[in-house]
């Protein structure tokens, strides 16, 4: 296949997944952002946890709630459980790899939390265990996965279930719901003056 015809088969795989999501899932969405905003309003933490590209879009998330999307607002609490090097290769160290989120779910989410596991598989065992804690803890739980997305999937009381099983369209797909989860939660929070909306440019 020439390299034309493969980036046109690229694009054309990724527009088809996004009409499936577009088709299928807008009550998952609305459902999600109900669950972020009532947790954000009554002064929840909003812990995000993910591996590779998840890890990133875990980071990325977190950048968002707390710094802006589209309008000047007040700061969200949000964290990314893949931020500290020394936490997560002591954990990794002196327990197991598994355990690098679970730890940090225990140290610190709390009924009225909520703990985003991202997983394009939905089969990784630290994002598992990492749920189960925050189950045990009390926090609410939300998994971002692909297709089938199981355990993780139905281990969680919300779920975004990307309409693909292809990794690359599931991640690519993963950060459009956030963006739109972003723009619906800040919406339904803030009380920025219009006038200050607008993208601020991101490097």
């Amino acid at each position: 296949m020439e390299a034309t015809e493969r980036i046109r088969a690229v694009i054309r795989q990724h527009l088809a997944a996004v009409e499936r999501f577009a088709s299928q899932q807008l009550s998952e969405i609305l459902a999600i952002a109900a669950m972020l905003t009532a947790t954000l309003r009554d002064g929840g933490t909003i812990y995000l946890c993910g591996n590779g590209g998840s890890a990133a879009d875990a980071e990325h998330v977190a950048g968002e709630l707390i710094g802006r999307f589209l309008q000047n607002r007040e700061p969200w609490p949000a964290m990314a459980l893949t931020t500290n090097p020394a936490i997560l290769t002591a954990v990794g160290n002196d327990f197991h790899f598994d355990e690098i989120f679970a730890r940090q779910v225990s140290a610190l989410a709390k009924p009225g939390d909520l703990v985003v596991g991202i997983s394009t598989s939905g089969k990784s065992p630290n994002i598992l265990k990492a749920i189960d804690t925050a189950k045990a803890r009390g926090a609410l739980t939300l998994a971002f996965t692909g297709e089938p997305g199981e355990p993780l999937a139905s281990r969680c009381d919300q779920c975004f279930r990307a309409p693909s099983a292809h990794t690359p369209r599931i991640q690519e797909l993963h950060i459009l719901a956030w963006h739109i989860l972003c723009e619906l939660v800040e919406e339904a929070l803030s009380h920025a003056d219009p006038t200050k909306t607008g993208r601020v440019s991101r490097s």
